[in-house]
C-alpha cells in the first residue's frame, strides 16, 4: 500500500506495517512485545517501524472520549455556508475556537462542517452568537444536534 506524505512523497506500507497499524487502531496501548509474538518478530523492529510512522505522520496514538459521557450534552454537526472568497480565512477562524472539534473544508451544499461540543444548550446557543456568527465571511449555518452516536471509528 502506498501512502503519499505531504512533501514527502509516498510511503510504502508492507503488511507488517499495515498489522501494526491495525492491531494498534483496536488497541492503542497494546505492548510491542505483544505484536512482535503475533509477528513473529522482535520488539525492537516493532519499535522502529512504530517509531518511523509516527515520524512520517502516518500514525498518532491518543486517547479518545466520549463527549457525551463527560458531561457534554451539546454535540452537534455543523454545515457553514461562507463567501466563496472568505472560504479558507472562515475556516482557519472557526477551527480556532475551543469548541470545535473537526473542521473539515467540503463540496455540497455547504462549504465547511464543523463537530462542536458544548456543555449544554445554552453554551450551544452562546457559541453560535457570540463566536460563528460573529465571523466575518459566514453567511448561514444549519445545526445538527447528535441524539446518540451509534458509530465512531478512527482510522
Amino acid at each position: 500500500m502506498d501512502v503519499k506524505i505531504g512533501n514527502v512523497g509516498k510511503v510504502e506500507l508492507d503488511e507488517t506495517d499495515r498489522y501494526i497499524v491495525e492491531a494498534m487502531r483496536q488497541d492503542g496501548r497494546i505492548a510491542f512485545a505483544q505484536i512482535a509474538e503475533q509477528l513473529k518478530v522482535s520488539p525492537g523492529m516493532i519499535r522502529i517501524r512504530y517509531n518511523r510512522m509516527v515520524q512520517l505522520g502516518l500514525i498518532k496514538v491518543v486517547a479518545i472520549t466520549n463527549p457525551l459521557n463527560m458531561g457534554y450534552s451539546a454535540m452537534t454537526m455543523i454545515g457553514i455556508r461562507t463567501n466563496g472568497e472568505k472560504l479558507l480565512e472562515v475556516a482557519k477562524q472557526v477551527a480556532e475556537f475551543d469548541e470545535v472539534i473537526y473542521l473539515i473544508v467540503v463540496s455540497g451544499r455547504f462549504d465547511i462542517i464543523a463537530e462542536v461540543v458544548c456543555r449544554d444548550h445554552s453554551d450551544l446557543l452562546k457559541f453560535l452568537t457570540e463566536k460563528l456568527y460573529k465571523v466575518d465571511g459566514v453567511r448561514e449555518s444549519e445545526t445538527f444536534v447528535h441524539l446518540k452516536i451509534e458509530k465512531e471509528i478512527y482510522y
